[in-house]
């Protein structure tokens, strides 16, 4: 089965998520997904399905051991691949669990952006979070879908996060973002964060993120569009606006060749 590699959300100072992207001109059975996403090795591997299906392209993306339900990194991968020389601007993708995922062409070379459904927390008292995290933050907030969000002063406390993976794989199936105004990123961010996901390892560049970033930081500091940075060690960025209950998250794609 072949497939090409693409990174997502690549910026300033930043090489984005690595995913592959198999395009597919019939469907395949999911163990023989899983067997190839495995031996591709990519954090994500998109299947897609070149024959729309009711104006949607069927998507399941893989990590190397499990399916995974949402991949925003790897829609983004998939878009740029399914519509590499078309003249399209838009492509809507359609997820295993019934979920469309609109993704437009923005200005520039292999710039796009997909909308996510914002994901709002509320205030959560979680010592057990902090302790696993190694550093006490100035809030944390939760959503009950499995998503948490550690809140700290500036970029540097984010930075120097040195997280126990064990603590944090104890506290569930759940999505742990730290994050912090600003950036300590080359260029300008109005936000920056890392993310670890569940088992406790941390991400690139994480889509799912920035759903639940967006929301907060656009209220918080009274700004519909954010430039937002991933501070992992390969680096994500992002451009995050907000249209009513929806996260717009434009990045740009790159071939790896």
């Amino acid at each position: 089965m072949a497939c090409n590699r693409v990174d997502a959300f690549v910026g300033p100072g930043c090489k984005g998520n690595r995913a592959a992207v198999v395009l597919l001109d019939v469907p395949v059975d999911e163990a023989a997904m899983q067997a190839a996403a495995h031996g591709f090795g990519e954090p994500a591997t998109a299947f897609v399905q070149l024959a729309p299906v009711d104006g949607a392209h069927p998507v399941r993306w893989f990590a190397p051991d499990r399916e995974i339900a949402l991949c925003g990194h790897g829609a983004l991968a998939a878009r740029h691949l399914l519509l590499a020389g078309a003249e399209g601007d838009a492509v809507t993708l359609q997820s295993s669990g019934g979920r469309k995922l609109e993704i437009r062409k923005l200005p520039g070379e292999a710039r796009y952006e997909i909308s996510l459904p914002a994901i709002q927390t509320e205030p959560h008292e979680w010592p057990e979070l902090a302790a696993a995290l190694g550093s006490e933050p100035a809030e944390i907030r939760w959503n009950p879908a499995g998503y948490a969000l550690a809140l700290f002063a500036n970029p540097q406390e984010v930075a120097a996060l040195a997280p126990d993976p064990e603590a944090l794989a104890r506290l569930g199936n759940l999505q742990v973002t730290a994050s912090a105004p600003g950036s300590r990123a080359g260029a300008s961010a109005n936000i920056t964060s890392r993310v670890f996901s569940p088992g406790g390892c941390e991400d690139a560049a994480t889509g799912s993120a920035h759903a639940v970033l967006a929301p907060y930081w656009s209220e918080r500091l009274g700004r519909e569009r954010l430039a937002a940075h991933q501070a992992s060690a390969r680096g994500g960025w992002f451009e995050c606006r907000m249209e009513g209950n929806n996260v717009w998250l434009g990045g740009q794609c790159a071939d790896i060749t």
